[in-house]
């Protein structure tokens, strides 16, 4: 890793522990896509605006296997049966990271940027209690939160960078470097002119105009592995 790039691993690190959010582009011969990432357990109401506003795509949260399979949560392809579910035939991974859908019991229609925050910070917290070895389980769970929901769940692979590199556990291994509850927030950036995925210069000039840091996929997995 160049004296540049380590630049750019230390100060998206930081901007983690202090519970602000990063770029992370994943790789060209992937998704080929930059996500707008949060430590969850620091979102608001005017976080989930901005990734309405400035990122346009879709808002879900990232939980790590072990805390997704304490909650038992599937994998929404395993979940539901319908011809459609499953035989994904993705162009970049095997299989998809989405679970269920949630909302937590005290929002109302769940889709408000307060509803999602509400939603978003509780299932960090819930994250934070299993893996600090809280005895919760998927009644838990249920007690908390319902589903179907507006805050879409993904989940980590068991050894994350080792298993996967897509936005799932880029976030989730930035987050444990950061010492951060495994729970991420990613939302894709998508250029309003197009409609297409937003261009990595883009989201560098994005990122400089914002101070937001970027940081490319590859330089997550050598910083992280």
């Amino acid at each position: 890793m160049s004296r540049k790039q380590a630049a750019q691993f230390d100060r998206a690190l930081a901007a983690f522990r202090a519970g602000d959010p990063v770029l992370i582009h994943d790789f060209a011969d992937r998704e080929g896509e930059t996500d707008i990432v949060y430590p969850a357990e620091a979102v608001t109401p005017a976080d989930v605006a901005r990734m309405r506003n400035d990122a346009g795509g879709l808002v879900c949260l990232a939980l790590s296997d072990a805390v997704a399979r304490a909650v038992d949560l599937p994998f929404l392809d395993d979940a539901v049966d319908h011809p459609a579910a499953g035989d994904h035939d993705l162009g970049y991974d095997d299989r998809s990271s989405f679970s269920l859908p949630v909302n937590h019991r005290d929002t109302y229609t769940g889709i408000t940027d307060e509803d999602r925050a509400r939603t978003i910070t509780e299932l960090a917290s819930m994250a934070d209690a299993v893996d600090a070895g809280v005895d919760y389980g998927p009644e838990e769970f249920a007690a908390e939160f319902r589903s179907p929901g507006h805050v879409h769940l993904l989940r980590g692979a068991p050894g994350l960078l080792a298993d996967r590199v897509g936005h799932t556990e880029l976030g989730l291994a930035l987050a444990a470097e950061a010492g951060r509850a495994p729970a991420v927030v990613v939302c894709e950036m998508l250029d309003d002119e197009s409609g297409a995925a937003l261009s990595p210069d883009a989201a560098r000039e994005y990122a400089r105009r914002t101070g937001v840091p970027y940081v490319e996929g590859e330089e997550l997995v050598e910083a992280l592995s």
